[in-house]
């Protein structure tokens, strides 16, 4: 019967997180201050959390555990690469664009550390990495892709272009939907930044005669 307190608790807490981090900074916030958002004593943050370092790493580690869930079903019931594209950006962008404070503390304040994003990346972004990869795999064999890709630099670019979006969103601060920039970046990483080539006119009839009966002289 207690369980369910306890875990709406944690949830308090982590929701406080969020914001405390996202206004006041992860080195400047103090746990304090988090345990009075989430409306629990101080000591209590220390009942789920060994530290504020922990309450951050735990933050990440649940939210990306959800949303790589989440990503892996929408994902797999989709059949081509273009859609399965379509869908990782939809989802990235709806998830940090649903949540501005969230968005700041993914963008800003993981990025304060070396030792954050060291760890970060070995875990939760190397499997995100990693879905991203096989799609641009799949991408490669049905043809919409060129073959000699290289997937590696692929993969990041394609992220790096979601990842710039959120944050040209978190400091632009107009409140645009951010979801509807996924289509549009997908069409760039799909399609390219140059223009189809022209094909050259054809020549007309009777010029490739004369021409040809020129070059028989």
């Amino acid at each position: 019967m207690a369980r369910p307190k306890t875990e709406d608790k944690r949830k308090r807490i982590l929701q406080a997180a969020v914001k405390v981090f996202a206004r006041k900074g992860y080195f400047a916030a103090r746990v304090s201050e988090i345990a009075r958002k989430a409306g629990v004593a101080d000591g209590t943050i220390y009942l789920y959390f060994k530290s504020k370092e922990d309450l951050l790493v735990r933050l990440f580690d649940e939210v990306m555990a959800e949303q790589a869930a989440e990503l892996a079903g929408a994902v797999s019931a989709l059949p081509s690469a273009p859609e399965r594209l379509r869908a990782i950006a939809e989802r990235h962008l709806r998830a940090l664009g649903g949540n501005r404070d969230l968005a700041v503390v993914f963008q800003v304040e993981l990025r304060q550390s070396t030792q954050f994003m060291e760890r970060f990346t070995a875990s939760w972004l190397g499997d995100y990495f990693a879905l991203i990869t096989q799609v641009i795999e799949q991408g490669q064999r049905e043809g919409v892709l060129r073959a000699d890709l290289n997937k590696k630099v692929a993969t990041k670019a394609f992220f790096g272009a979601l990842d710039e979006m959120v944050t040209s969103w978190i400091i632009g601060g107009k409140g645009y939907d951010l979801a509807k920039l996924a289509a549009p970046v997908v069409d760039l990483f799909l399609r390219g930044a140059a223009a189809p080539r022209k094909a050259a006119p054809a020549r007309p009839a009777g010029l490739a005669t004369v021409a040809t009966g020129r070059g028989g002289r």
